[in-house]
């Protein structure tokens, strides 16, 4: 698939950091509960750290208490794109990646029983994001 930011693997590692490189263009995971926007309540617009695109908005983070940052949506209906995972035998699951880039974001879990508009939670790794603070003085 072509995306709108195309960079080769070599360009991917020197812009990232080894980290970042694991769960971004690796399709890692981070570990439950050591990212830094787990629990922050930071008003502003989440970006895929690897493009800078909109992903999603802190008024679609919800705590869903899974160890990562939780969202009930995108920021754009068209900000991230998924497709089946079968990487866990036994356990299919749907990956979610940034639609600009391709970036392995996370994964999206449907019918949980969360209190959200979308019955969504886009369980989304912190070391893939990046949080621009909304302007305090706007």
């Amino acid at each position: 698939m072509a995306y709108k930011v195309e960079k080769t693997d070599e360009q991917w590692r020197d812009q990232l950091s080894d980290e970042e490189y694991r769960v971004l263009r690796q399709a890692g995971t981070e570990p439950a509960f050591t990212g830094e926007y787990t629990d922050t309540k930071t008003v502003g617009v989440y970006n895929c750290r690897a493009c800078g695109t909109e992903l999603f908005r802190s008024d679609e983070k919800f705590e869903s208490h899974c160890g990562w940052p939780s969202f009930f949506d995108p920021a754009g209906t068209d900000a991230v794109e998924t497709r089946t995972d079968n990487s866990l035998p036994g356990r299919p699951r749907t990956e979610v990646l940034c639609a600009t880039c391709g970036s392995h974001l996370g994964h999206v879990f449907a019918g949980e029983g969360y209190d959200t508009p979308t019955d969504l939670r886009y369980c989304i790794n912190s070391i893939a994001i990046s949080l621009a603070p909304a302007d305090q003085d706007s």
